[in-house]
């Protein structure tokens, strides 16, 4: 009989490469935020999966790029601090993206090359998207380019939104993993605190619900969380963030509607989450500079 085997794995790669995807196909269940805009992932978020011979830890980053200011620095700090704390590396990024576009390719992956070569630590990538490209030759030049990068690496071409090629991935990452026993609860899927999947559930549906630049000037914070055990209710209290005052204007919509459709949105998937009925109440408050505001970015949780 096999050993049991335990690890965190960390999922690295650019902006939009399909890590929150990937991670919430194994969980069966989304943890992470998933949006077609890129970098929507802000902090580093652990999801759990366990099985009857292994328990695995994601740890989704946020995608790696070369942006400025104090935020975007709060961002990378949380990718490499992951990158130090796993057992295993699984980099991603959208092939589809770079069969179109090669000349990105380098640009985008270049920040992830040395510090994943050198990290000392088994190293997969995840050639994700591969399902876009109906003509699987123009695949070959990324696989190559990918290659020269990472000559120490295994490679899968996978889809991360319909699930091909993922699981036999997962099953030679989980036996890189070392041996030991699992750490968390088998029910457990996440090691995020429930206020901060609230947060995040709200941010996403603002994240659809706005256009171009708008959502990367937007944060959530939980004002209040009350259990209504009397009413069996949760009543929750959270604060929409942003930088300008008509962008408050654009969050809330003509007559409210947008707010109105962001909150009924969230609302009903907070009910899924927690099983029961949910009360939410959400105010918008322009607060200039708060991406450069390095206490605000640490009492909302960014970069942990």
């Amino acid at each position: 009989m096999s050993e049991y085997k335990f690890g965190w794995v960390a999922l690295i790669g650019p902006p939009n490469a399909g890590k929150s995807t990937l991670m919430n196909h194994y969980l069966g269940q989304k943890v992470a935020i998933v949006s077609p805009k890129p970098q929507t992932t802000r902090n580093r978020i652990s999801g759990i999966l366990s099985n009857d011979d292994s328990q695995v830890v994601f740890l989704d980053t946020p995608g790696i790029h070369r942006m400025r200011g104090k935020m975007n620095r709060f961002l990378l700090d949380s990718a490499w601090e992951a990158l130090g704390s796993a057992n295993a590396i699984v980099i991603l990024f959208d092939a589809a993206l770079y069969a179109a576009k090669p000349h990105l390719m380098e640009e985008e992956l270049a920040p992830i090359v040395k510090p994943v070569n050198n990290s000392g630590r088994p190293i997969f990538v995840a050639v994700n998207k591969v399902d876009k490209v109906k003509d699987k030759a123009r695949l070959l030049p990324v696989m190559e380019k990918a290659q020269e990068l990472w000559p120490e690496a295994d490679f899968f071409p996978v889809s991360a939104l319909k699930g091909e090629g993922a699981d036999v991935l997962l099953e030679k990452v989980i036996d890189k993993l070392p041996e030991g026993p699992p750490m968390f609860p088998e029910d457990q899927v996440s090691t995020v605190p429930m206020r901060f999947m609230a947060s995040e559930t709200i941010r996403e549906k603002l994240f659809m619900s706005l256009q171009q630049e708008l959502p990367y000037s937007t944060a959530v914070e939980i004002e209040f969380w009350n259990d209504e055990q009397e009413r069996n209710l949760v009543h929750i209290g959270a604060i929409i963030y942003t930088t300008k005052k008509n962008h408050k204007g654009m969050i809330i919509g003509k007559g409210g509607q947008n707010l109105k459709k962001i909150g009924t949105q969230s609302r009903v998937e907070l009910e899924e989450m927690l099983e029961q009925k949910v009360m939410l109440e959400l105010w918008v408050k322009v607060r200039e500079g708060w991406t450069e505001d390095v206490g605000f970015l640490r009492s909302i949780g960014l970069g942990e």
